[in-house]
């Protein structure tokens, strides 16, 4: 008989418990922030109509990188590589009734087909937030200030900086400036998004292909060096500068350091659907100098589904970026034991009794092992116990039945007492 392997897919992991618990854990505090912010949690189908990405996400995704099959009814169905298309869809559905500000966030399940990397697999998990309704430049502010938190939770804010850059003042480069066609200026956006990934002679061949211009590429390359006062006075008076200066004044008035939300030229986001404001998050540090998450504001996506549209903004902070990100600076907490207490027991009548009590301790919210074995030796229960990192075990064998004193050892200090089985509760704490 032929064995299958042991080895998960390529571009996925395998959870063991270990994992998932540290998992588990580094979402659970995220969920504890986003409940401070009053942002509520939903999810969605794995499958969604092909279409629904095709129309929206972008061409990278859909003819490179997205998981589609042909379903039962010869409809073609995809594996969502992300999680906006379909927020778009539930929100739509409810828009009316839903009371605005609409806030939710989700932990996704996620697939793209891509090189399995250093930070990219071609499954994760990917913390979505986004929130519909409300002044732009308000939420967008409260979106930019929930990402700092949520690094704060972990200890990393110092090391986070977030760039911000606006799709308006970037059509106002391409369009006014450059005299690019919508077309070109969307292809544009997207080699300037992907340029840190290109060696420099295929960037420029790139550039060449679309038709840009000597003149237009030194326009360009001025405009990325720009800053903030800079771009204030050569875009004097249009609303995508006032509206990033506006972002910037609250941002300050609301306490976010300085230097950790910054004004970047040539943050793009490849995304289609971004019309607004866009950020992109990096860790400064050298060890991990690395893109962490990104985002933005999309002011038409909901027009897929309904006549009545409504601006939103969102950022998707994936797991496999965060997780480096915590291990590079030394943030992994350390996480309590699976277990309060261990039993070790001989016979089927010490079994039953332990059963019994530990039933008893289940009630009151504490965490018990017991074995599945009354006839293995105690120095292998032991032995099983030392491996499960239990410090606080209870023995009865034998002599504990025949005394009705039980034993409790500890297995860090290897320190022995006797104790009655209704002080057991009393040494769990």
């Amino acid at each position: 008989m032929t064995l299958f392997s042991t080895q998960p897919y390529k571009g996925t992991r395998d959870f063991f418990p270990e994992l998932k618990k540290r998992h588990n854990w580094m979402f659970d505090k995220m969920r504890s922030v986003l409940g401070q912010f009053a942002y509520r949690e939903y999810d969605g189908p794995m499958l969604e109509p092909f279409d629904l990405y095709a129309a929206k996400t972008g061409e990278e995704i859909v003819s490179q990188q997205l998981y589609w099959m042909m379903d039962r009814g010869d409809r073609k169905m995809a594996i969502r590589p992300e999680m906006t298309p379909t927020f778009a869809r539930m929100v739509a559905s409810r828009l009316q009734e839903e009371p605005k500000p609409i806030r939710w966030f989700s932990v996704p399940n996620l697939w793209r087909y891509e090189r399995p990397q250093r930070g990219r697999l071609r499954e994760h998990w990917q913390l979505n937030v986004d929130v519909v309704g409300g002044d732009t430049v308000l939420a967008d502010a409260e979106l930019l200030l929930l990402a700092v938190e949520l690094f704060r939770s972990f200890g990393g804010e110092k090391f986070l900086q977030i760039k911000v850059n606006s799709r308006k003042l970037m059509d106002l480069l391409f369009k006014s400036r450059m005299g690019l066609d919508e077309t070109t200026a969307l292809k544009l956006s997207k080699v300037i998004d992907a340029k840190d990934k290109l060696k420099p002679e295929v960037y420029a061949e790139k550039l060449t292909e679309l038709g840009v211009s000597d003149d237009q590429i030194s326009t360009m390359e001025k405009f990325f060096s720009s800053d903030m006062a800079t771009i204030q006075k050569d875009f004097a008076g249009e609303a995508a500068v006032e509206e990033l200066s506006s972002l910037f004044a609250t941002l300050k008035e609301l306490g976010v350091p300085e230097g950790c939300v910054v004004f970047d030229p040539s943050i793009m986001r490849g995304l289609d659907y971004y019309t607004g404001v866009v950020f992109e998050a990096f860790d400064v540090s050298p060890d991990n100098n690395r893109a962490l998450f990104g985002g933005g504001r999309y002011d038409n996506l909901l027009g897929l589904f309904s006549k009545n549209s409504i601006s939103g903004a969102g950022f998707g902070l994936g797991d496999v970026t965060l997780m480096q990100f915590l291990e590079t600076h030394g943030l992994l907490e350390e996480l309590p034991n699976d277990y309060d207490i261990g039993f070790a027991c001989l016979g089927r009548e010490a079994w039953l009794v332990c059963q019994k009590k530990s039933a008893e301790l289940r009630q009151r919210g504490h965490r018990i092992y017991m074995p599945l074995d009354y006839e293995t030796s105690m120095k292998s229960q032991l032995k099983t116990l030392a491996k499960l990192d239990i410090s606080k075990v209870i023995i009865v064998g034998e002599n504990e039945m025949a005394s009705g004193d039980w034993t409790f050892k500890n297995m860090q200090s290897s320190e022995q007492k006797t104790i009655k089985a209704d002080q057991i509760a009393e040494v769990i704490s």
